[in-house]
């Protein structure tokens, strides 16, 4: 009975203890805050502030690819520019036996018409083959090419994928012993694919100008030279049909040049020279050689070569190929024509078989710049 009378007496106590202590507790404790409601219209400035900010930094690093000495290059003082494009696409691939024995294939050259639009540095546009458009090429298979070319002061890249069509011809032959001429016949055994990526640095980019010899973004003003250092990388895909021959050459056909694909990966580092000829007003001629180091891993017949056992056997994957540029063009800044050649020849030999295939362009083109840059415009007083 004690013990129950004491837990009676003493339980309002401690519950009013416990109240008093929660009560101060709550008292004391800070009003919780309420979280920031993320509106529609703080959302889109945000947006445009990352899009401005964006624009400025890319601004800004345009700016240092392109410093120049404007005493030897006048800038581009347009946004916008047209341009009305013929383009006439060749190829050639020499395929060799170590006898001395060759075939050289090339297709006919085909000749495209393009309409471009360029902002800046960069050209976009389509083009169609002439034999398409008057109904002469729907026989063959066709041919695909795409390009992209972006020409800044410090440096240039080039983006190529081409796949030829079914129009080779046997252009020539050599150590055949046989009883009529098939030179320029029809052959339709041979088939390329070419992709691949050339990266190269201008060392003279504040006097010498490529965007003024090949996308008419600058002007060159005085004659100047400068060097250059590349990297090219390119995939090459052959498929040959030896069967395809005349009867007699397939008889004498050399054994190593009875394969029917090749595949072979090039790597090359290059080094070369590249002058700016003002030889007149408005008027410029540029030439570029740049020769490059190779290392090329192939297979044959989907089986990879093989060059030997000792520890110098990359040595012999080593080969040579050379881009050359010439451009000649007449640019007052604000209309301009010329004309254009990219050639590139890539270079593969064994000890049984080489092949050297060459591929380029030359174009013909007229346009205009239009649009102002604000730095430009005339102020009106």
């Amino acid at each position: 009975m004690l013990t129950i009378l004491s837990i009676l007496l003493f339980y309002p106590t401690h519950t009013m203890a416990q109240v008093e202590k929660k009560d101060s507790v709550s008292i004391n404790e800070p009003a919780p805050v309420a979280s920031p409601r993320l509106s529609l219209s703080s959302l889109t400035d945000g947006i445009v502030r990352s899009i401005k900010y964006t624009g400025e930094e890319i601004k800004k690093a345009g700016a240092k690819l392109n410093t120049i000495d404007t005493t030897y290059i006048s800038p581009n003082k347009y946004n916008l520019a047209f341009m009305l494009e013929q383009s006439s696409w060749y190829e050639h691939y020499r395929l060799g036996s170590n006898d001395g024995q060759s075939l050289n294939f090339a297709p006919n050259i085909n000749t495209k018409l393009g309409v471009y639009f360029g902002w800046r540095w960069i050209f976009l546009g389509l083009s169609f083959d002439i034999k398409d458009l008057i109904g002469k090429g729907k026989e063959k298979a066709p041919r695909k090419e795409i390009v992209f070319n972006l020409y800044s002061a410090k440096f240039g890249v080039d983006l190529y994928y081409r796949k030829t069509g079914s129009d080779f011809k046997l252009s020539s032959y050599e150590k055949f012993n046989l009883s009529q001429s098939y030179t320029n016949t029809q052959f339709n055994g041979f088939q390329s694919n070419i992709k691949g990526l050339n990266a190269y640095w201008i060392f003279n980019h504040k006097r010498f100008s490529y965007p003024a010899a090949y996308s008419q973004s600058t002007n060159q003003r005085k004659s100047c030279g400068s060097l250059l250092a590349g990297f090219s990388y390119s995939q090459h895909n052959i498929s040959f049909d030896h069967t395809q021959l005349p009867e007699e050459m397939q008889q004498q056909l050399s054994s190593s040049l009875k394969f029917h694909s090749l595949r072979y990966t090039d790597y090359n580092l290059s080094v070369g020279y590249g002058y700016n000829w003002v030889f007149a007003k408005n008027c410029l001629l540029n030439v570029s050689l740049l020769p490059a180091i190779a290392y090329k891993k192939a297979r044959i017949n989907d089986q990879p070569t093989q060059s030997g056992t000792d520890w110098a056997q990359w040595i012999k994957d080593i080969n040579f190929d050379l881009i050359t540029r010439a451009g000649i063009t007449w640019n007052n800044s604000k209309y301009y024509v010329g004309a254009s050649l990219v050639l590139h020849t890539y270079d593969y030999r064994k000890p049984s078989f080489s092949m050297t295939n060459s591929f380029g362009s030359l174009r013909i083109y007229m346009g205009f710049n239009f649009w102002k840059k604000k730095e430009y415009r005339e102020k009106k007083e």
